[in-house]
């Protein structure tokens, strides 16, 4: 079909579409484009999410911070019948308080982000003008923060169980933290880099199992190639000085040094969580 429109008026208007501003001479000019917003900084986006996941955990995980805490001293009552006292009895004190960070924030964290990224709720987050370190990092420190009184509860059972000093229970202090760290990166990383959800919880119970065998059994009795295998469970270094405090004349060098390594294995954690944060969110 042919055009009845003379093709200067089409070219005329064409040129005279849109909006247009105009210099001092009289000619047009381009639009400046809009400037950007700044990008979120990284602190102020992981306290944001902290504070929306710890609300949230506040509601949805108080009966299962009551389960890892009772598991944890059912564990230490069955011990108890076992074990007399001596180092043997520190380290199941010790390896049950820490195994109720291990159930939250290993066990639970797994499944969280498993589901998150079965459900697409990366998405979400994707979308956010955040960093992907931000929200590993906020939601870590959540799901560790929310294991500070069942913790406190199994050691100073525990101490009072086995008759321990709990001179030294501030150590807790630095552990809780620590070994949260640790762990909150394993289990984020775990849930982020299992291709199915239901894959994700399978890792997320077989991590607690572990942190359970190889943290609450005395090392001593520990078969050598079992052994080793405590050795690369993150969790080990904060069970490790947790049972030296409750020396009556701890070695601070020794605990101070379990502390650095154990906050070594957590940066690690954390920064594979990030990155397999970043590797789920773009696929």
């Amino acid at each position: 079909m042919t055009s009845i429109v003379p093709a200067e008026a089409t070219g005329t208007r064409a040129k005279t579409s849109g909006p247009v501003v105009g210099t001092a001479s009289g000619g047009p000019d381009r639009t400046a484009p809009a400037a950007l917003a700044p990008r979120a900084r990284l602190l102020p986006s992981m306290a944001a999410v902290y504070r929306a996941q710890l609300s949230r955990a506040r509601v949805a995980r108080i009966p299962l911070l009551f389960v890892a805490t009772f598991q944890s001293i059912g564990i230490m009552v069955l011990m108890r019948g076992v074990v007399d006292g001596g180092a043997e009895a520190r380290a199941v004190v010790a390896g049950s308080s820490v195994l109720v960070v291990a159930f939250v924030a290993l066990n639970l964290l797994a499944q969280y982000f498993g589901r998150l990224r079965a459900d697409g709720g990366l998405d979400h987050y994707a979308t956010l003008p955040v960093p992907p370190a931000a929200v590993v990092l906020g939601a870590a420190g959540a799901y560790a923060s929310f294991t500070v009184p069942g913790t406190i509860v199994t050691a100073v059972t525990g101490s009072v169980l086995f008759g321990l000093p709990m001179t030294h229970l501030w150590v807790l202090v630095a552990v809780i933290p620590l070994s949260g760290a640790a762990l909150s990166g394993l289990g984020a990383a775990l849930g982020l880099l299992a291709p199915r959800q239901e894959l994700a919880t399978l890792l997320g119970q077989l991590g607690m199992s572990a942190a359970l065998l190889l943290g609450v059994l005395p090392a001593e009795r520990l078969p050598g190639p079992v052994g080793w295998a405590r050795d690369l469970l993150p969790s080990t270094y904060g069970v490790e000085a947790l049972a030296r405090s409750f020396d009556a004349h701890p070695d601070w060098a020794v605990v101070a040094l379990d502390l650095a390594v154990c906050a070594a294995v957590g940066v690690l954690s954390l920064a594979v969580a990030t990155w397999a944060y970043r590797r789920a969110a773009v696929r």
